[in-house]
């Protein structure tokens, strides 16, 4: 846990960025945010707000989607990254797990873990050390370990790509949306580890997540996105009390808690956005 009485070491951070696709489609709008190290920060917001994106602009993604960092500046300790090179921010220590839990799925659960090992020039021994980490974070990819990725769970295959991630030994992790089509046990189980893992391991994350509710539990602090701006963002304790982010996001009001329909239908009525 970021001890609040000392001064954050800021990994990664965005200044006012833009994001176009194809040349015509503004999807990012004068995005800044920023990460200190050893810290959860939470990217929210609903489908389409622009998550995703952010991630990619930060890992050099965009690309492979005719996506393009306009605007602005992305520095990782200092040095400006926006056009840097995907597999040089792997090499400074800056992993993104994709939505979708992506798994070789014709690969063991343990051949798709050694796939993170890749770029590390450490000994077998160090390897197979830090594979045993791995396991000791994720046991049940232990028992799965000879199973192909493709007939393992969804949490399983969650596990996985982090786990996978983990093998490079990553400072930061961009992780997206992992809770994505997981039920909620899984979801908890997966945010207990990526806390251990910041705490333990002193990895720092930047997440996008839907689910509101579970990442300001865990988060240290957090932005929420719409529409590709940022409309609010303080620490993850103050925003879960916050009366809006309670009422729009968490589906809560001073009356009770509301139906997803009643939330939606007083979307317009976002004092941030009036």
């Amino acid at each position: 846990m970021l001890d609040a009485g000392r001064t954050e070491e800021t990994l990664l951070e965005a200044n006012n960025i833009e994001v176009i696709y194809n040349h015509v489609i503004l999807v990012l709008k004068g995005v800044s945010l920023s990460v200190p190290k050893g810290g959860i920060t939470a990217l929210l917001g609903g489908n389409g707000a622009g998550k995703t994106t952010t991630l990619k602009a930060v890992s050099n993604l965009l690309h492979s989607e005719r996506g393009e960092v306009t605007k602005g500046s992305i520095l990782y300790r200092g040095e400006n990254v926006a056009h840097s090179d995907p597999s040089y921010l792997v090499e400074k220590g800056v992993i993104q797990v994709m939505e979708g839990r992506h798994c070789f799925e014709h690969l063991t659960v343990e051949e798709n873990l050694l796939t993170g090992a890749y770029t590390r020039k450490d000994s077998k021994a160090d390897q197979d050390a830090h594979l045993e980490m791995v396991y000791t974070y994720f046991p049940r990819l232990k028992e799965r370990r000879r199973s192909q990725a493709g007939y393992t769970s969804g949490g399983e295959q969650q596990m996985t790509a982090i786990g996978r991630a983990l093998m490079s030994s990553p400072e930061t992790i961009l992780l997206d949306e992992p809770s994505m089509g997981l039920a909620p046990q899984l979801v908890e189980e997966i945010f207990g580890i990526v806390k251990d893992l910041n705490e333990k391991e002193g990895v720092s994350f930047l997440l996008a997540e839907q689910n509101t509710n579970v990442a300001l539990r865990f988060a240290h602090y957090g932005y929420i996105l719409e529409s590709g701006r940022i409309v609010m963002d303080g620490p993850a304790a103050e925003l879960r009390e916050n009366p809006d982010v309670k009422e729009f996001y968490l589906g809560m009001s001073e009356e009770g808690r509301k139906s997803f329909r009643d939330v939606r239908s007083y979307r317009r009525r976002k004092r941030w956005l009036s």
